[in-house]
């Protein structure tokens, strides 16, 4: 079996640890009340942009979550749907960093976004991280 590259172990945990912010997050909308709520305080503008359809984002978070914790444990694995499904995360978040720099102008937190979701890309596309997951099974 072919050693996993480093960059993979790197995007497993950074993935593992997006599936427990979108669970809480998501959680603390889904079942409101709780002691979840209190992250919140770190982005009181984005709870109030999630707020007015908090059941439906609960919702969406919570897959957000499932899709980057199904990423993790896939390239921990070694299996190439992983691959391609931490390439689309990676890209459908880049384009929704794109959105939200041109909807709020704050070009600091859209730019980083883009520019750590390019990178992630970047790494991903590498041609060590291609011919791992084009090995046979």
């Amino acid at each position: 079996m072919t050693k996993r590259p480093g960059v993979l172990t790197l995007m497993a945990i950074l993935l593992s640890a997006a599936t427990v912010i979108a669970a809480v997050t998501g959680m603390s909308f889904v079942v409101p009340g709780t002691f979840l709520e209190r992250i919140w305080t770190l982005n009181r503008a984005a709870h109030a942009a999630f707020a007015a359809h908090s059941r439906v984002s609960g919702a969406l978070l919570l897959l957000v979550g499932f899709a980057a914790g199904a990423a993790a444990i896939g390239l921990w694995r070694g299996q190439r749907w992983a691959w391609y499904l931490a390439i689309g995360i990676f890209a459908v978040n880049a384009v929704g960093d794109l959105v939200s720099l041109l909807i709020t102008r704050d070009w600091l937190k859209g730019g980083a976004g883009i520019l750590i979701d390019a990178l992630f890309l970047f790494l991903l596309l590498r041609p060590n991280i291609r011919a791992f997951f084009s090995r046979p099974a």
